[in-house]
């Protein structure tokens, strides 16, 4: 019995690593996380803060997906923004750790709508455990040769978006990764080399009043990479005066998630996720996805 789960396991991550070398890392608590693949968030709600993120996803599977995320923001001008980014991602035989600075400038539109347009740049370090290829006996070991030779230095990144924000509404159109290059993949069981793909998100939300105290936050994040299908997160969420808030997540990619954020004070920001997915047999082999999130908000300088 523990051999079938192990062996499960290992096709589950297979079966991952297969859909992952099309995505970059994703978040439940993504409304919250937008600093990651849109550089017009930089500062644009005009606070300085410095938000963590740790994603643990498919827990008690081998070498699945975890994910660690800061960004620092701050306003340099009335109109100019800055944020620093660093993302660390380790799944299967991967490490991939981001640091880019975000830049933002903001275009009026109106008393209460306002477009900010963003510039990302900045690098990753990317490294593959080869040794890591022998945990696993599929289909014979069959390693691409030139997966030894694949690049694993400082690769250079540039990313741009656009963000519309209201009173009530907004809307996120991103490409945080420019510059492409080489990586590991695995595909029906073999691992190879592929060529990463420009990575296209567009999110959009609104909030609805249905009392003086309670809000409805309905929002979703879409991804798109070219040769693959789009995937979508969608997100009903409800604010209780202005300090907590509950939802659910649903993804096209066969996952769920409930979400919980507490404001505990006005320097500090509380996020918890956990999920799951929608497929009975991989729900079997882990317990879960956690996420948790804490924002620290620093005051305005007088």
């Amino acid at each position: 019995m523990k051999f079938y789960k192990n062996t499960l396991k290992v096709v589950a991550l297979l079966l991952f690593c297969t859909l992952y070398a099309q995505q970059e890392p994703n978040y439940a608590l993504y409304r919250y996380t937008m600093n990651a693949v849109n550089p017009a968030y930089a500062a644009a709600d005009g606070t300085t803060s410095l938000t963590s993120n740790f994603r643990s996803q498919w827990v008690d599977v081998e070498d699945a997906p975890e994910t660690q995320t800061f960004f620092f923001q701050t306003p340099l001008t009335e109109n100019l923004g800055i944020g620093l980014s660093i993302v660390n991602d380790n799944v299967f035989v991967e490490n991939r750790t981001s640091f880019n600075v975000d830049f933002s400038y903001k275009l009026q539109l109106n008393e209460s709508t306002n477009v900010f347009l963003g510039l990302k740049a900045g690098g990753r370090t990317y490294n593959v455990d080869q040794g890591g290829f022998g945990r696993f006996n599929f289909n014979n070991n069959q390693v691409d040769p030139a997966v030894a030779n694949i690049d694993t230095g400082f690769r250079p990144n540039l990313g741009i978006g656009a963000y519309l924000v209201n009173d009530k509404y907004f809307l996120s159109l991103s490409v945080p990764g420019l510059l492409l290059s080489d990586r590991v993949n695995v595909d029906n069981g073999r691992v190879t080399i592929a060529n990463e793909k420009a990575h296209f998100y567009l999110s959009g939300g609104y909030n609805f009043d249905l009392s003086d105290k309670v809000e409805f936050r309905p929002s979703t994040m879409i991804r798109y990479t070219s040769g693959n299908p789009i995937s979508a997160d969608l997100t009903a969420a409800f604010r209780y005066n202005q300090r907590f808030e509950a939802g659910v997540m649903y993804s096209t990619d066969a996952a769920w998630a409930g979400t919980i954020m507490f404001n505990l004070a006005d320097w500090m920001d509380f996020g918890y996720a956990y999920g799951g997915s929608s497929r009975s047999e991989l729900n079997s082999i882990n317990d879960g996805t956690h996420e948790i999130l804490v924002r620290f908000n620093f005051p305005k300088a007088e």
